[in-house]
């Protein structure tokens, strides 16, 4: 089994031109959504093949997931719909058969804003509860300085993920699972039982600092519990698909587990000592990580204070 390399070309683009915006507290006219939109508008979908049936694309916001099957086409995930023609032109590719299913592993727009045409393909949503609910209205997040409108009723989930829930589609078993709020209130992952493959959405970015959406249930410990759960889930052959990076193994979930931890911890200690963010900033908790983890859309910076904000 070959895994490609295009990932952090693909990631890296974007986050060229948007990293530190957001560490600074973004302009209205220059929120990091903008930003990613016209990058992504501009940027190539690369693919890894993960398996005869299962292919990942990536450089459409967050990574999708697609299984394709004689019965037709599950996706996970969908993207930001100005990718919508190079999205339709890899899906061809792949092979002729429609889109059946689309499952949501939460609400952010880089990974739902693809629903607006893939909910008029006919391709039944799946989704939590609080997806749907997001979705279904206008939301505010303050951290990217931005408003998103609601969703029509065909781009949102119109079956409800509670808890867990499995599909039986084409050869494969997808079982979804929440364990309530992980980095928003809306989190569900996605095991391929037959394929023993776990697509986990934005509760892993493999190789960044992830975002925490602080203002609708995320939180960093929430964040690390669903982490730890995914790493008893798995085993050193599972697959992990992240919302953001390339496709990994456990040991690429541990290690950025390890770090979420070790961050956690340093940012709670010094705010139990009393200092502010910006002091806290200035003993640059993330130093020993940020070559790793700080090169794409989240900066040590503000990492650090998606941290503070959450505990």
């Amino acid at each position: 089994m070959k895994f490609l390399s295009h990932a952090n070309t693909a990631h890296i683009s974007l986050g060229i031109l948007v990293v530190g915006l957001v560490a600074t507290g973004a302009r209205a006219d220059a929120s990091p959504v903008i930003k990613i939109n016209e990058a992504t508008a501009k940027a190539d979908i690369k693919t890894e093949k993960v398996s005869d049936s299962l292919t990942v694309l990536i450089g459409s916001g967050g990574n999708i997931t697609v299984y394709n099957s004689p019965q037709g086409k599950l996706m996970i995930d969908a993207g930001i719909s100005v990718s919508k023609d190079k999205i339709v032109k890899v899906l061809k590719d792949i092979g002729p058969e429609p889109i059946k299913y689309l499952i949501n592993t939460h609400y952010h727009w880089d990974h739902t804003d693809g629903n607006l045409w893939v909910g008029k393909t006919g391709a039944v949503i799946i989704g939590t509860q609080q997806t749907n609910t997001h979705l279904s209205k206008t939301t505010r997040v303050d951290d990217w300085d931005f408003t998103f409108k609601a969703l029509p009723k065909d781009a949102r989930p119109s079956i409800i993920v509670k808890g867990a829930r499995k599909l039986s589609f084409g050869n494969e078993t997808f079982a979804m699972k929440s364990f309530g709020n992980g980095h928003t209130d809306s989190d569900i992952w996605v095991y391929l039982e037959k394929s023993n493959v776990l697509v986990l959405g934005d509760m892993f970015w493999n190789n960044y600092y992830p975002f925490i959406d602080n203002e609708h249930g995320g939180s960093i410990n929430n964040a690390i519990k669903w982490a730890d759960r995914a790493i008893e889930a798995s085993t050193d052959k599972t697959i992990i698909v992240p919302g953001h990076g390339d496709v990994g193994r456990k040991t690429d979930l541990i290690a950025w587990r390890d770090m979420l931890v070790a961050v956690r911890d340093k940012v709670a200690g010094l705010k139990k000592q009393g200092k502010s963010l910006k002091e806290i900033q200035e003993t640059k908790p993330t130093g020993e990580y940020d070559a790793k983890y700080g090169g794409f859309v989240i900066d040590g910076n503000f990492f650090t204070k998606l941290v503070y904000d959450g505990i």
